[in-house]
């Protein structure tokens, strides 16, 4: 029987939605703009998929917020060690749970939440001098590192299932700097992690030359269309041929010539859709992500309104071989597998594999 420490940061992930590329700092202004809890539902996610494969699994966890409910929703009797110092959970608390865990001598930490929680997983577990292996459930804004399962129910696949470890990257990213536009990865830990395909890959940042696909884009850009414009340097490249700079990292809309939300929020967005809209995105290299890494922005409410134009260098889809898409919808994320045609050239487009 394997035995799982289970650690939930229940406020990862609620800056992506309304626009704040983050939660470091930010969480009241996350309320602020309406922003709703995303981890607990993906950690949920996650349990279930342990339950469904292997229901006498010990979880080990801290009460709520930070897992014990959720274990039991998920059909669990969890062993509960201890509980957050305040209602607002902090990242001394996951490092106290995490320590707490590697105490009770478990065969995994499973962390629910973003870059920022896998280095105080990582941190804890290097500072107790201990070689347990960890997995990421993905629910931050920024999800870089190569220590998550590609989707909630693929990391409770693994925690459920893997046989053997491997070493792997923690990579984080200065959230100030980000939501400036500028990404600069750091190392900060190399970490055990079950051995598995679906654990997804690190980001690999760069790409190459999509002035071509850019120009395609522009060129055939509709009157009266709202274009959704994504972030990253490609869909920056298209920015750039509509004729504006955009945000690097966030999202623009366009339509008709004229910018009408820079940086935009799930809300901004939403109201700012047309009767016909477009998303415009690249998959992360190294990863393949279309969404659920880094454009939270674009919901399920928004994507359901928009038809997709994914566009890519012919070099970052040898590199990735294959699109991935983690919504947080699964009826979405169904309707979106399958094969798609994405733009590389002004003209030429390549068949590629939703998985």
């Amino acid at each position: 029987m394997r035995t799982i420490g289970v650690v939930v940061n229940p406020i990862a992930g609620m800056g992506g939605r309304v626009g704040l590329k983050g939660t470091d700092g930010k969480v009241d202004e996350a309320r602020a703009r309406g922003a709703e809890p995303r981890a607990p539902s993906r950690a949920r996610a996650a349990l279930d998929r342990i339950h469904e494969l292997a229901p006498e699994t010990e979880i080990i966890t801290y009460d709520d917020p930070m897992g014990a409910g959720l274990a039991r929703e998920a059909g669990f009797e969890p062993t509960v060690v201890g509980t957050a110092e305040r209602d607002e959970t902090t990242a001394a608390d996951t490092r106290a749970a995490v320590a707490d865990f590697l105490d009770r001598g478990v065969d995994l930490i499973l962390f629910v939440g973003g870059d920022g929680t896998a280095v105080d997983v990582a941190e804890t577990i290097l500072e107790c001098d201990a070689d347990v292996p960890m997995l990421g459930v993905p629910a931050g804004v920024k999800v870089y590192s190569s220590v998550f399962g590609v989707t909630p129910r693929a990391a409770g696949q693994i925690a459920a299932s893997f046989e053997d470890t491997e070493r792997a990257e923690v990579n984080d990213i200065d959230e100030d700097e980000y939501r400036e536009g500028e990404v600069h990865t750091e190392l900060r830990a190399v970490v055990r992690v079950p051995a598995a395909e679906q654990r997804q890959a690190s980001k690999q940042l760069g790409g190459g030359t999509v002035e071509s696909l850019a120009a395609g884009v522009a060129r055939e850009a509709r009157d009266g269309v709202t274009y959704v414009l994504g972030p990253g340097s490609t869909v920056g490249a298209v920015k750039e041929a509509l004729g504006f700079e955009g945000s690097p990292l966030g999202v623009d809309v366009w339509r008709d010539g004229e910018v009408l939300v820079a940086d935009a929020s799930e809300c901004e967005i939403l109201d700012a859709l047309g009767e016909e809209n477009v998303i415009v995105v690249s998959p992360i290299g190294g990863q393949g992500f279309v969404f659920g890494r880094g454009n939270q922005q674009l919901s399920p409410a928004v994507i359901r309104q928009c038809d997709l134009e994914v566009v890519a260098s012919k070099s970052k889809l040898d590199e990735i071989g294959t699109l991935r898409v983690d919504t947080g919808d699964t009826d979405l994320d169904e309707e979106l597998r399958g094969w798609l045609q994405v733009r590389v050239g002004r003209y030429e487009r390549r068949l590629m594999q939703v998985i």
